[in-house]
């Protein structure tokens, strides 16, 4: 008798070895085992007649042998030449056998055959089928149900891998599986035993279609789960946060009310929305944690100001943390022009100070005389201490670890309200899975008098037509853009390189000022660069995708950018909410290396039909999948057994929905289902 709480190791005939494989692949137990789901099935369950096969279909066959013959090619083939009753013909052929297949496959003989159906020179073919000569008593290939193929690991092989899900199967019938969502569903779904014996072994009925359904809610029941699992977990940090003490900030508006009368502009309602959002948030006694998403240009920067206004009125400390010196320094200038007419002192921090403006920097911080502190990782480093830190601004979230955020936090005067933003837009299924512990404010409308970048794709040996826009561009006085994607030549990437591309358009441009900026020069280098360009005194700036994100050139009216085929939606369309943020209309040249992939020229297409960053977020989860666009720190949620946030996202209204109820119940079934599918106890079942 076995209990699916088993370490595999305990099924007679499974040793060592194969444990260690099962193990790299997460199975530890006989209750893995039921969650390794086949990935396909076979249908052997009827004999198909030959009029009926198609090419390309995996059939079962019963058909008699005519004759066989080995033909002596270079590889040497068995050819076994099949017919029915009304002399329809198949070919079986093996590229690999013995003389005892040759000796037993005789004339007259009774076969039956399970392969894929291919088409030859001479009609219907199988390669190296599946076969039982049923005439001599061998055993029938008729199955009751579907056949299972699983997904396998080195040196494990199907068979194996059915008898071991099988005896798990047969221990699951005897067992008291926990079925957390049994009375949650009101049996609007199938048991968990149901589910998990179907997927494994779907039965055959009359009709194919009903299984194909009864398939589907049942791998649909486990999906829920599995979502539901990671949301828990997700929701469950965040109800401890609310239970955290955080300060509370008192709302003011003296500062608020003396900004909105400078700003010269009105905010929009998604920005006043937002904004309320927050105030809703820090004026509560528990800490703040939203995530504030918008498309490029929608105008974040001037929301986290009014969060840092009501710190500041509160006599706290805001800290912005930004990724990249450049775009922290962008910060400094953007935040300053809002921050300095109301007084409020601004410090900066970055790694590359030098010994005595970092020093000057870290007593402006840990007196209290900076009230508003920008600045890169080094912010968190152990030597910054802040007087009463109230209030973290993270820019570019997805580009900063989940430690790396707490080392700030942990900074902070009691726990600190945070505000975390990204200027890429989130699909919904991902900000629901993936960032369920955040609340999300979104910021879904242009400030008025943006207008949309017409976005053109070109061939690179168009060249020259680019070379002339150029030119026209910089006699209107507007500015420039060219973005490569490498600093040094490539032969392999077949990439322009930015130093090249440099000194190609300082010959073809010489009239124009034309300058490179790239991530591999120092600090000081790179922000004069950039002074030079906001101040007009550069009218082409050649670039690596350092300047992707918080560059902010209203002048600039044109984007180039080389090799667009290397890049990903979302990193394409960064760069292009370069431009467009001045009164003229904006131009965006998509440059490609011929010929083209199918799924680049997808990405290009997308890009110049719209300039939705949600639309294109959603497009660029459907290429790209989960993972690459979350990096590594909730690899997680990419990494699912069962579930698939492209394909199962329809599903996470159910899923939000059963995870709140969830919240209702004892701690011990909130774990029971959060364990089954995130925190396996790897250690415990590699002792046994």
């Amino acid at each position: 008798m076995y209990e699916l709480s088993d370490s595999i190791i305990s099924i007679n005939g499974l040793g060592p070895k194969a444990q260690e494989k099962l193990n790299a692949i997460g199975i530890y137990n006989l209750e893995h085992l039921l969650f390794h789901l086949p990935h396909r099935y076979q249908n052997k369950t009827k004999i198909t007649k030959l009029n009926q096969a198609q090419v390309g279909d995996e059939i079962l066959v019963e058909l008699t042998i005519d004759r066989t013959e080995e033909v002596p090619t270079r590889q040497r083939q068995l050819l076994c030449y099949l017919s029915d009753n009304d002399n329809r013909t198949l070919l079986l052929r093996f590229f690999h056998f013995n003389q005892y297949q040759k000796q037993n496959l005789t004339r007259g003989e009774t076969i039956q055959c399970f392969g894929e159906m291919k088409i030859g020179r001479d009609g219907l073919e199988m390669h190296h089928p599946e076969y039982r000569l049923i005439s001599k008593g061998q055993t029938n290939l008729l199955e009751k149900t579907l056949s299972p193929i699983y997904p396998l690991t080195a040196n494990i092989h199907q068979a194996q891998l059915k008898k071991w899900i099988d005896i798990a199967l047969e221990t699951l019938q005897k067992s008291d599986l926990i079925d957390n969502f049994e009375n949650l569903s009101k049996n609007s779904m199938p048991t968990l035993k149901q589910a998990l014996n179907t997927l494994h072994h779907p039965q055959i009925n009359e009709n194919i279609d009903q299984i194909a359904d009864f398939k589907h809610i049942s791998q649909q029941r486990l999906i829920i789960e599995e979502l539901c699992a990671h949301q828990l977990s997700l929701l469950k940090l965040k109800n401890e946060r609310k239970h955290k003490i955080s300060n509370i900030f008192e709302l003011k508006t003296q500062l608020s009310d003396q900004l909105l009368n400078d700003l010269g502009f009105k905010l929009t309602n998604a920005q006043r929305r937002s904004i309320d959002e927050i105030n809703t948030d820090i004026s509560s006694p528990h800490p703040m944690l939203r995530l504030l998403q918008g498309d490029v240009g929608s105008g974040k920067t001037i929301v986290a100001v009014f969060a840092c206004l009501q710190a500041v009125e509160n006599s706290f400390q805001a800290a912005i943390m930004a990724p990249t010196e450049i775009l922290a320094a962008q910060h400094l200038q953007g935040f300053s022009n809002y921050l300095a007419p109301l007084g409020i002192d601004v410090a900066f921090l970055t790694g590359s100070q030098n010994t005595s403006q970092r020093a000057e920097q870290l007593n402006k911080i840990k007196s209290g005389q900076a009230q508003v502190i920008i600045g890169t990782h080094a912010l968190f480093q152990e030597a910054v201490t802040f007087n009463k830190l109230g209030l973290v601004v993270i820019d570019e979230q997805h580009k900063f670890g989940v430690h790396q955020r707490l080392s700030l936090a942990q900074k902070a005067h009691n726990t600190p309200h945070q505000l975390v933003m990204t200027a890429t837009p989130i699909p919904r299924s991902l900000t629901m899975s993936a960032y369920a512990d955040l609340d999300s404010s979104i910021i879904d409308e242009l400030p008025p008098g943006r207008k949309p970048v017409k976005t053109i794709a070109i061939s690179a040996d168009r060249k020259n037509e680019v070379i002339k826009k150029i030119k026209q561009v910089c006699n209107d006085n507007n500015q420039v853009y060219w973005v490569c994607t490498l600093i040094e030549e490539s032969e392999v990437l077949r990439a322009e390189s930015a130093i090249n591309t440099h000194h190609y358009l300082q010959e073809n441009l010489p009239n124009l000022s034309v300058v490179l900026i790239h991530g591999k020069m120092n600090k000081d280098e790179k922000s004069e660069i950039m002074r030079q360009f906001s101040a007009n005194k550069i009218d082409v700036l050649v670039a690596t995708t350092v300047i992707e994100v918080g560059v902010n050139v209203p002048n600039a009216s044109l984007m180039v950018i080389e090799n667009s085929e290397r890049l990903g939606l979302a990193q394409l369309h960064q760069l292009r909410g370069r431009v467009g943020r001045g009164a003229d209309a904006s131009i965006c040249i998509l440059m490609y290396q011929t010929p083209l992939s199918a799924n680049a020229t997808e990405r290009l297409d997308i890009l110049r039909q719209t300039n939705d960053g949600f639309a294109i977020a959603q497009k660029d989860l459907e290429l790209r999948g989960p993972g690459e666009i979350l990096g590594t720190q909730q690899t997680g949620i990419a990494d699912m057994k069962i579930a698939n946030i492209v394909r199962d996202g329809y599903l996470m209204n159910q899923v939000r929905y059963y995870s709140e109820h969830f919240l209702q119940l004892d701690e011990n079934r909130q774990q029971s289902l959060i364990t089954r599918w995130i925190t396996d106890d790897k250690t415990q079942y590699a002792n046994t």
